[in-house]
């Protein structure tokens, strides 16, 4: 994690050593939460090792994968961690966790403490809304089979490790249809 602070080139080495000493470690099992749906979070997380499911449910009550979050990424309900409101989202470990958490009250008196701490989070918000933009962009205007094509490219690892139902959710397309695209790709 220091090393994933220190790439941003914002923070000083006593700001992220004072940062260090204030996250704590956890341990997850496969299936437990993060967070559900209901909840309000009061942490952020950064992620050792591990994959997590970010999803909902539809007015339908079906389960909609919106993302995934693996190693040296910073994990919350981040629309439930500003505002301090329930969240509509669960995050769910699909393998094994290890993480480092901070809680939004030691965040806040960092911000207070610098204005390198203001400037971080404010990047990291750009890059989740850049992020949340490449989503919806990806949904609405590539077809299903260039959408798989994306996920191959850019995180193989979550095929071999993310069960095919998730996928076929994130992907936004039935699992029956997610096979037949892979077996038309890799043919």
């Amino acid at each position: 994690m220091k090393k994933h602070l220190e790439s941003y080139n914002i923070l000083t080495n006593q700001e992220i050593e004072t940062f260090l000493n204030l996250v704590t470690y956890k341990k997850l099992s496969k299936g437990d939460f993060f967070i559900k749906e209901g909840a309000i979070c009061k942490e952020v997380a950064f992620v050792i090792s591990g994959i997590f499911r970010s999803f909902y449910y539809s007015s339908t009550e079906e389960e909609v994968t919106y993302c995934f979050l693996s190693e040296n990424s910073f994990i919350t309900a981040y629309s439930s961690f500003i505002t301090q409101t329930k969240t509509t989202e669960s995050i769910q470990a699909l393998t094994d966790i290890e993480l480092y958490s901070i809680s939004k009250n030691q965040l806040s008196k960092l911000e207070e403490s610098s204005t390198n701490w203001l400037r971080l989070f404010k990047l990291f918000a750009e890059q989740e809304y850049i992020n949340l933009e490449k989503r919806i962009f990806l949904l609405q205007k590539e077809s299903a089979e260039k959408r798989y094509k994306e996920l191959l490219n850019t995180h193989p690892d979550y095929l071999q490790s993310i069960p095919l139902s998730h996928l076929a959710s994130y992907l936004g397309i039935t699992q029956r249809h997610l096979s037949r695209i892979r077996r038309s790709v890799h043919n």
